[in-house]
């Protein structure tokens, strides 16, 4: 056996050993419970449970929890104690709910001034317990039940667990928080653990003086006991769903202040970092305030808690009146924090306030298959939100990038319909991603664009009404949108009308015809993206829609059988050379026939990227487009001008467009002055320089680093190094300064090598530009004194922001053994977090010295990434694709096949899987087809002498 094999077989023994000890303890504490209190447990081997599906029968229904906690911060374990109030519907001899890990103590029922005990059954494999009451429970009645229970704080992210944090002084504290979305708060109490029990909470926490509690409603009173610990009450909730509940318990400061209408904000943060909590309570009180005038709807809470925990695996949970955070996502310093940072933190804000009074726990999704009805919106609305009351920070620029990055997904026959089948925690983990947040958003703002702002915003406005303190199905969304829709419409002449002048010209489809809930259907009930192909003869427009399938050609195979059943009800936007007004029309056919007034020399659809859609305008068409580019590039809008290049880079995938007409087409960029279409085009030849670079195609990689270094010379050079300007010019100036070092220009690398030498020189006190941090700690980090400096300011900043700067830095270096360090220091977490481990990992990977290590390492300590990480969490998912989404060779995927089989062979079965080998195959055919293209148009496109630059 190999060494590998050795330590695999040590750990699962080990892991074997712990499961036993644990197993043992909790029947020794059965045992003892039993004699005491005649409560029976019995396992799953025991006696047949009686329930056999995953999801929880519908005739008991919860209405009010009691719930009260006592976590131990020095043991690192809670028990805790839950009555929780039911109606049952009908006659019943059991009560299923759920339990994780919780070692029930007592289980009683209460009816009639009476309690009996009961026998609890463990079903393990969906996480469920069976309560039986030793006598038939009476259909419309209301019981009682009392249970007592108790646990270790989890280790990882999920459920009610521990974190930890160093002080100044190096003294270590520790908290408690909890995470439960989707499937975890049956982790902390046993409960009805989906989001259709929507029941009221009342909360009592138990802890330390030392220490505060914080819970989703304001705090009532605390009492002193006996054992010198104090117990704060919490006033009662709102109807809401488990999912929500939150308590935290710890040594945090705070920040308040009041909106107009009356709700104290708060923001929390663990002392050493309370100075960092100002913006974000700015930020929470604006935009609260500003969704409460735009619903019209008041937040029903007296208060909203904003906490950064120390440990926090995603970016924030909207918890109602408890929103926790991942400490980069809330807390920031003008001194620390680059402007990227601070927009990053404002829509996160913005996004999770929406879910507060608005989408998700107001009106919350029936079931997981449609979460999306809680992202997608949140998402959607944080770009509203951000625009109206932030407007300098040009949050319109990063939506693009949004639907560009759902589009990428989408394209792949891995993808999934935005509302899809979920049923275990796995699956439902697995729903939480692009397609959820970044397509649903992307599809809303079509909708948006389709309807108008004001039809629009009237029936969402309507859907938060009618299904207040409830749940909802993605038709009730479109059926409300439709009813108010329809009432805002009047028929003249044969067409339906908005109110709005504007619209009266735009929209113009038959009264009879539009059926938005089948119009939608489309979009989130099949996935995948359209394509639209348009050839002009003469004044006729003729448009055909199929599937945007990457990496698939027309002449392919398996073609037919892609593209069968797929179809859309596209609504097109368009204007000419002719007339800038814009035009509309739904396409609901394959093949349609559009007539233009009079002669035009171009045309462009999908105006201002508002639309879902890939569009192709054939050779005579991408001609026009790119002459109108070199000529007048102002003609056709910033976004238009993105638009183009990125559809027609996409088009070579499936061998529509040549790689040599769509490079061609970013020939303009030399005279482009706006940053959107300067970033895509320049991100576009960035990426395929790293697949050539990790590829170690060095010729290519080589002409492509002189190709760009000559071509956007003049804009490179144009850049201060300093953090002035609009936010667009800011993450222009960060990422062609990081680009431009990176590829070793050497204007660029003598300028950070001078910056961060009297950086070090100053014993890191010189205070240094945000927007330059990167391009400054990436150069140093290439030397092995300056890494191990930047590593010791990484351990010793306060500053979240700032070391997620640091560790990128340190991530780039050219030495091997250096990277293995860091990721021994990630598997340590205490210097690098664990819940920074993934990305980590990932960023380890896409640089080509780190590529092999993150890779190896992934594939020698899956199970002790799966120990840290959940199976079906966004993290894990993360570190599959991160470290071979990227792989190009037939070699490479035939051992990510190795791989994965063997992960399945384990019962681990994941959508993400089928994704990277789609991916990976995908870089391999792009490869071969267009590689000696890319090779020739070089060739012609790189003047004879550029290594000047160089």
């Amino acid at each position: 056996m190999s060494s590998d094999y050795l330590a695999t077989f040590s750990n699962m023994a080990r892991i074997a050993k712990q499961h036993l000890v644990r197993m043992l303890r909790i029947a020794m504490s059965c045992l003892l419970v039993s004699a005491c209190s005649g409560l029976t447990i019995k396992t799953d081997n025991s006696e047949s449970f009686p329930w056999s599906k995953m999801r929880l029968p519908t005739n008991v229904v919860p209405n009010h929890y009691d719930l009260s906690i006592h976590p131990n911060l020095t043991t690192m374990n809670f028990t805790g104690t839950v009555k929780i109030s039911v109606d049952v519907k009908q006659d019943i001899s059991y009560i299923v709910l759920h339990s994780k890990g919780l070692e029930i103590t007592m289980a009683k029922i209460l009816a009639d001034g009476m309690e009996q005990d009961m026998t609890v059954l463990e079903h393990h494999p969906h996480e469920q317990i069976a309560l039986l009451p030793p006598h038939q429970l009476q259909g419309q009645r209301k019981y009682q039940l009392y249970i007592e229970f108790q646990a270790d704080l989890a280790d990882g992210f999920d459920g009610f667990y521990k974190s930890t944090y160093r002080t100044q002084n190096g003294y270590k504290r520790v908290l408690a928080a909890t995470d439960f979305e989707p499937t975890a708060a049956r982790m902390a109490f046993p409960c009805f653990d989906e989001p259709l029990f929507k029941s009221t909470f009342s909360i009592k926490i138990r802890r330390e003086r030392r220490h505060i509690a914080l819970s989703n409603m304001p705090k009532m009173q605390t009492v002193e006991h006996e054992d010198g610990l104090v117990e704060d009450t919490f006033d009662k909730s709102v109807k809401m769903s488990t999912y929500l509940v939150a308590y935290v318990i710890g040594d945090f400061r705070s920040i308040s202040a009041t909106t107009s209408t009356g709700v104290k904000i708060s923001v929390y943060a663990v002392p050493e970092k309370w100075s960092q909590t100002h913006y974000a309570l700015e930020v929470a009180v604006k935009l609260l305030e500003f969704f409460e005038a735009y619903f019209n709807i008041s937040y029903p809470l007296p208060k909203q808690d904003l906490i950064a925990i120390p440990d926090f695996q995603g970016g924030a949970m909207e918890n109602w009146g408890l929103i926790t955070y991942r400490e980069t996502a809330l807390l920031y310093d003008p001194q620390m924090s680059s402007a990227t940072d601070k927009l990053w933190i404002t829509k996160v804000i913005g996004h999770e306030l929406a879910h507060q009074q608005w989408f998700g726990n107001l009106v919350t999704m029936e079931w997981w298959n449609d979460i999306w009805l809680n992202e997608g919106f949140a998402r959607y609305m944080e770009r509203l939100s951000v625009n109206s009351t932030y407007p300098e920070l040009q949050v319109d620029d990063y939506f693009s990038n949004v639907c560009f990055g759902a589009m990428a997904k989408d394209c792949l026959n891995s993808s999934r319909p935005i509302s899809n089948p979920a049923e275990t925690p796995v699956q439902i983990m697995e729903m939480f991603d692009t397609v959820s947040y970044t397509q649903g958003a992307c599809v809303l703002n079509m909708l948006r664009d389709f309807l108008s702002e004001e039809v629009f915003q009237s029936g969402i406005i309507r859907y938060l009404e009618k299904y207040s303190y409830s749940n909802a199905r993605s038709a009730d969304l479109w059926n409300t949108i439709a009813n108010a829709s329809s009432e805002r419409e009047f028929s003249t002449g044969g067409f339906c009308y908005t109110s709005s002048q504007a619209e009266k010209r735009a929209h113009q489809y038959t009264c009879d015809s539009l059926d938005l809930r089948e119009m939608m259907d489309t979009w989130t009930q099949q996935m995948g993206i359209p394509l639209i192909t348009v050839n002009r003869t003469g004044h006729n427009i003729h448009i055909q829609q199929e599937r945007f399938l990457k990496g698939v050609l027309d002449d392919d195979a398996d073609y037919a059988t892609l593209q069968s059943g797929y179809q859309w009800h596209i609504p097109l936007t368009y204007y000419t050379s002719s007339s800038r007004h814009v035009h509309r029309h739904l396409l609901k056919s394959k093949t349609d026939t559009i007539q233009l007034e009079g002669d035009v020399s171009w045309i462009k659809f999908n105006v201002d990227m508002n639309g879902y859609y890939i569009v192709h305008y054939g050779e005579e068409g991408w001609e026009a487009l790119t002459q109108l580019l070199d000529q007048d590039h102002t003609a056709i809008s910033s976004k238009d001008r993105t638009n183009l290049i990125h559809n027609a880079l996409q088009l070579v995938s499936t061998g529509k467009l040549s790689l040599d007409r769509a490079l061609n087409l970013t020939h303009y960029l030399k005279k482009e002055t706006d940053n959107i279409p300067l970033l895509q085009g320049i991100s576009y030849l960035n990426v395929v320089y790293r697949l050539m670079e990790r590829k170690n195609n060095t010729d290519t990689a080589e002409n492509l680093k002189k190709y760009i270094l000559w071509y956007f010379k003049d804009v490179i050079d144009k850049q201060t190094w300093s953090d002035t300007g609009s936010v667009s010019e800011r993450r222009l100036r960060s990422e062609l300064l990081e680009l431009a070092c990176d590829l070793g220009y050497t204007p660029c690398v003598s300028r950070a090598s001078q910056i961060f030498n009297e950086w070090v020189a100053s014993n890191g006190t010189r205070s240094l530009p945000t927007d330059i941090l990167r391009p400054v700690f990436l150069t140093g980090a290439q030397d092995e004194e300056n890494w191990n400096y930047l590593l010791e300011a990484y351990k010793n900043s306060l500053y979240s922001s700032y070391k997620s700067k640091i560790l990128y830095a340190l991530t780039n270096c050219k030495d091997a053994e250096r990277l293995a360090k860091l990721i021994d220091l990630g598997m340590e977490g205490e210097v690098i977090r664990t819940q920074d481990l993934p990305s980590l990992i990932v960023t380890i990977s896409r640089n080509p010295a780190g590529q092999a290590l993150a890779w190896n390492f992934v594939r020698q300590n899956w199970q002790k990434l799966l120990e840290r990480f959940h199976v079906g969490s966004s993290s894990f998912r993360g570190i599959l694709k991160g470290t071979t989404g990227h792989f190009s060779t037939k070699s490479e995927l035939e051992e990510v096949k190795t791989f994965f089989d063997s992960l399945k062979s384990q019962g681990l079965q994941l959508k993400v899987t089928e994704l990277v080998l789609e991916m990976i195959q995908k870089n391999i055919r792009w490869l071969e087809r267009n590689l000696h293209v890319l090779n020739k148009w070089l060739s012609e496109n790189i003047p004879l002498a550029p290594a000047v630059f160089l």
